[in-house]
């Protein structure tokens, strides 16, 4: 992408993105993107941003629904700086605020005041799932992991859970083409079709080699997720279900 020669990352492969609401000018938020997040912005036409914390690439709205999108993107003189007009569904803040820059400094008195009005109830947009969850694809949510021992009745189920993990994330899918949401991921592919989504396998596969040949195990696991996702498309594009791949590799044991 072209584009790309243009963009100067920090030393961290980051680049700051201040998002602005397209219609008011008002700044909703100040985010982080990787390359890979900002092509997916790009490609998608919404938002997608780095977690600092989680190491992730999340899309904005993912959980809540409250998607940005994109009209306009702009890159500042040095070219290490861009700006994002988009029309904003509901709120940008997960607090319930349109903006995260909500609060104004009062000097008179030292601190800091509530400016904006809360247009949504968190405990209502978010219940039962936590805030950090917001980058998970299409908000299924992450099991806890823990190391395969002998295989006890006990071990046995835990191995359950996780490959229920597959299944719920293969209905979630499932349940997208069936009610396409906007500002879904998984709907823009299917929306695009079966060509669009081998592209992506394919991208995904190459990223999973480059991965494998650096030896980061982080980015190993994090690239073999995002092909199993994709992978779990076509399944779903092609009408397959997951129960016949399983049985397929139960007859190759």
């Amino acid at each position: 992408m072209m584009l790309m020669g243009e963009v100067k990352f920090n030393s961290d492969g980051l680049i700051p993105a201040i998002i602005q609401d397209e219609e008011t000018g008002e700044v909703l938020m100040l985010g982080y993107m990787n390359r890979q997040a900002l092509e997916k912005s790009l490609e998608t036409g919404i938002t997608h941003f780095w977690s600092r914390t989680r190491r992730k690439i999340w899309m904005k709205g993912e959980t809540s629904g409250h998607v940005q999108k994109i009209k306009e993107v702009f890159i500042d003189c040095d070219g290490d700086a861009l700006l994002f007009k988009v029309q904003q569904v509901k709120a940008a803040c997960h607090t319930g605020y349109k903006s995260c820059f909500y609060r104004a400094a009062d000097k008179a008195n030292g601190t800091w005041v509530i400016k904006g009005e809360r247009v949504f109830i968190p405990e209502e947009v978010y219940a039962d799932v936590k805030r950090d969850d917001e980058h998970k694809m299409d908000g299924t949510a992450e099991r806890p992991s823990s190391e395969m021992q002998e295989e006890s009745s006990e071990e046995q189920n835990r191995a359950n859970g996780k490959t229920s993990v597959l299944q719920e994330l293969y209905d979630v899918i499932v349940d997208r083409k069936l009610h396409p949401r906007e500002g879904s991921y998984t709907c823009y592919l299917f929306e695009k079709g079966i060509d669009k989504i081998l592209k992506k396998v394919g991208e995904e596969s190459a990223e999973v080699i480059i991965a494998a040949k650096n030896r980061v195990k982080s980015e190993v696991i994090y690239e073999v997720s995002d092909l199993l996702y994709h992978l779990l498309v076509v399944l779903v594009e092609q009408g397959i279900s997951i129960e016949e791949v399983y049985d397929e590799l139960k007859r190759r044991r």
